[in-house]
């Protein structure tokens, strides 16, 4: 059962950087703005119940920042509303925003949404998250996330107006596709950022697999695109066998810059997300964020017009699809044809989206 964590996240809002407690008005993110038909102005979260008697709800999309994994499921939330709308005859007015990985722009935005009225708020990743839960504390505006991989780790649990959806990464069965693609593994590098929450638990994991193995392991980790250029470069100069990187938002936001030369160096980079793949990384096994995208609109849906009572602190999503991109493939020189007896295989080629 659902409780107010007030304590909770008055703890995590005075350990976080930046975070002042939303208490100020601040300027609309600089990110594109998409809705629906107008549902005009509905003045603060208590006159949610009076919006929905019109059949009109304001919503707002909040990303940590940009890059492929977070664009692919914002789109997704977007195109769900707007489907949901069409078979419910109402009218869902979305803004989208960005974070720009800035925790301070974050609750500039949290506070802006919450003064602004807003029926729900979806934040896309944890830190998002994080913020909004706190933005939204006051006025209890739901706060249906997506994408966080560890829920409990991220204090996002036990709070009566907080659910979402749980990307969390099966990594076990990711390093033993590695395994398989290689018995001869020597030694991992694991490339991630100190930064995301996400990574704490999959690198854990990764490392008690590693060492029951005995695989040695070589640490990386990048909380800016050029720390994560560097940090590439210095497990290709250890001479690792693979690189694994759990959905870690700063490495992803860095995919393209580095996947290049981890594979022209002959190293598969093993990845918690079909996103970084479409970026150049080699393979995943893991969530379809798509569907991710459209199981939180529908979430976010149900909270403002049959409210939260009886909803889950959050839900799983199920994985099992494996990615591979056939152009890394074939730099890599990898026949990876053993996947198919682990799982359904989908080939895709590089995009820079």
């Amino acid at each position: 059962m659902k409780k107010k964590a007030v304590s909770i996240l008055l703890t995590m809002a005075m350990t976080a950087a930046a975070l002042s407690g939303c208490g100020s008005t601040a300027e609309e993110s600089t990110d594109s703005t998409q809705s629906t038909e107008s549902a005009g102005d509905e003045g603060a979260s208590a006159e949610t119940e009076a919006s929905a008697e019109g059949g009109a709800y304001k919503v707002a999309v909040v990303k940590q920042m940009d890059h492929a994994s977070l664009d692919e499921i914002a789109d997704a939330v977007c195109e769900e509303l707007d489907q949901l709308a069409q078979d419910n005859g109402v009218t869902i007015e979305y803004e989208v925003y960005s974070g720009q990985g800035d925790q301070s722009v974050l609750n500039q935005i949290g506070t802006q949404v919450i003064a602004d009225g807003v029926d729900a708020v979806i934040p896309v990743a944890t830190l998002a998250a994080q913020v909004m839960a706190v933005c939204a504390e006051e006025t209890q505006t739901p706060v249906v996330y997506a994408a966080i991989s560890d829920p409990e780790a991220a204090e996002m649990t036990g709070i009566d107006y907080v659910t979402g959806t749980s990307d969390a990464l099966n990594t076990e069965f990711i390093l033993d596709m590695m395994l398989a693609q290689n018995p001869d593994v020597q030694k991992v590098g694991l490339l991630y950022s100190l930064s995301e929450a996400n990574s704490e638990t999959p690198i854990a994991e990764a490392k008690a697999y590693l060492d029951e193995k005995g695989i040695a392991y070589e640490e990386m980790t990048g909380n800016t695109n050029d720390e994560v250029i560097a940090a590439a470069s210095a497990l290709i100069a250890d001479g690792v066998d693979a690189v694994f990187t759990p959905t870690d938002n700063v490495i992803m936001a860095a995919e393209l810059a580095i996947y290049e030369d981890l594979a022209e160096a002959g190293i598969p980079h093993y990845t918690g997300a079909d996103s970084f793949v479409r970026n150049g990384a080699f393979a995943t096994c893991g969530v379809n964020y798509t569907e991710l995208g459209r199981e939180t609109a529908d979430l976010a849906y149900e909270a403002v017009t049959a409210g939260m009572e009886g909803m889950e602190d959050y839900y799983l999503m199920d994985g099992g699809i494996i990615t591979v991109n056939t152009e890394t493939a074939e730099t890599l020189g990898i026949d990876y044809s053993v996947f198919n007896d682990m799982g359904e295989v989908v080939e895709v080629t590089t995009t820079e989206e």
